[in-house]
């Protein structure tokens, strides 16, 4: 066990959970400047999901459990491969069963999954609400020539690494849909369906829940009889092997966290008309007994 674990231990023996939330929850409890060499390194990327749970167990682990946290930016492929490796301690946006199958089965053998952060998520292709009451409803009415040129042949994506991407490839096949899945990203994506819901022009994209878009937008997903993208999926920590040997405190932490779709959506909202550090932190406040039991269990 290294130095800074022991000082973890010492303080915890000395602080209360409760005096640790109050640190937590004071703004300046991080002030101070030092060289940087932090205890934990966990990869995320820029979804509205993964941005929120990822930075609200930052903000836990650096105010309320005393570790130095450091985000790194990165592909979901890229993550996966760093946990693997071990260049990164853990990711929390591993959805499973399906939609991050061809990660997991590649690095089966050197990941550890904690188990769901969040649970029943969805994903899909989308569509303002007037695009379905005009007629599209389904995947299978934007192979009508018609539809097709109304969205210009187009479906506007994310990443290309994404497993949502993935599907939608294998949507078009499904179909038989002519269309170009436009690359972009997640914040692009969402950028792009407001644009047109404010134009009330015609858009179809990929989606999934949660995301603030469904709490701000009038949207829904077109129907999928083929089943493509039909199972409910869980959306995992996961951490490379001997993590939880060396930190388990960090461990029972990320095991215990969960929060409902419809919370973290209001929190994403939130996060977008305040900030990521401002609404989690009123968030925090508002549930200490849930965030205690996250910490230690109790």
């Amino acid at each position: 066990m290294n130095n800074k674990c022991c000082r973890f231990k010492g303080k915890m023996v000395t602080l209360t959970i409760a005096f640790l939330l109050s640190l937590l929850l004071c703004k300046g409890a991080l002030a101070g400047n030092w060289e940087r060499n932090p205890d934990l390194t966990i990869g995320w990327t820029a979804w509205s999901d993964a941005e929120v749970i990822s930075k609200m167990a930052v903000i836990i682990l650096s105010r309320a459990m005393n570790y130095d946290v450091e985000l790194t930016l990165a592909d979901i492929s890229v993550q996966y491969r760093g946990v693997a490796e071990g260049d990164l301690d853990a990711m929390l946006m591993s959805w499973q069963p399906r939609t991050h199958a061809e990660y997991l089965e590649r690095y089966k053998d050197q990941l550890v999954d904690l188990g769901p952060l969040y649970e029943n998520t969805t994903l899909g292709l989308v569509v303002p609400d007037y695009m379905a009451e005009s007629g599209v409803n389904s995947i299978a009415d934007l192979a009508k020539p018609a539809v097709k040129n109304r969205f210009q042949g187009k479906i506007q994506g994310i990443g290309a690494t994404a497993g949502l991407m993935k599907l939608s490839r294998q949507a078009l096949d499904a179909y038989q849909l002519d269309y170009t899945l436009v690359t972009s990203s997640g914040p692009a994506m969402a950028k792009r369906l407001g644009e047109a819901l404010q134009n009330q022009s015609p858009i179809v994209a990929t989606g999934w829940r949660p995301h603030w878009i469904f709490a701000e937008y009038p949207i829904q997903y077109l129907q999928d009889p083929k089943g493509i993208f039909e199972s409910r999926e869980s959306v995992h920590a996961i951490v490379r092997k001997g993590f939880a040997a060396e930190y388990p405190e960090v461990a029972g932490f990320l095991r215990r966290m969960h929060l409902e779709l419809d919370e973290l959506e209001k929190l994403m909202v939130k996060a977008r008309k305040t900030s990521h550090t401002e609404a989690i932190l009123e968030w925090i406040g508002n549930n200490r007994d849930r965030v205690k039991f996250w910490i230690n269990g109790q």
